[in-house]
């Protein structure tokens, strides 16, 4: 399942990468830019706009709340996505999967205190951000259950 989130909806769009769902952030163009971008890639377009929920000629969810944590559950629910499976897999900024990158290699890119403490790390092809499990994912997924 993929989503091509409009320009009112970047914080969905972070959070669904963050569950590891392939999710575009739309942040310039016009309608008729967004609905041929998701036909041509086969995308959900995920929108608060009404009228652009009423074209219908690419499946659209209207997300009805101003509130991340409800558009998340609206989606979540909508679509029956799996919350643990893919959670942490794509890089929240560029919305490419993570690959794991040895340690020694982010020795001089971390903090010392982070490398003394975690040993596995991933980064992201295309920002090269370095991401580790740390006390943040576990408040992610906290923030996750109370979906």
């Amino acid at each position: 399942m993929r989503f091509l989130a409009d320009s009112m909806l970047g914080k969905l769009a972070r959070w669904l990468r963050i569950l590891g769902y392939d999710t575009l952030y739309f942040r310039q163009g016009d309608d008729r830019d967004l609905l041929e971008l998701a036909s041509e890639e086969d995308r959900i377009i995920l929108t608060r706009d009404t009228r652009l929920s009423r074209k219908w000629l690419v499946p659209t969810l209207l997300i009805k709340s101003e509130q991340v944590e409800e558009q998340l559950s609206q989606v979540v629910r909508r679509f029956s996505l799996e919350m643990e499976e893919r959670l942490f897999s794509r890089c929240p900024e560029c919305n490419l999967l993570l690959k794991e990158i040895p340690e020694k290699d982010v020795v001089e890119r971390v903090p010392s205190l982070v490398y003394e403490t975690y040993h596995e790390f991933m980064t992201c092809p295309e920002c090269d951000r370095i991401y580790w499990r740390g006390t943040h994912w576990e408040n992610i997924r906290l923030r996750i259950a109370g979906l």
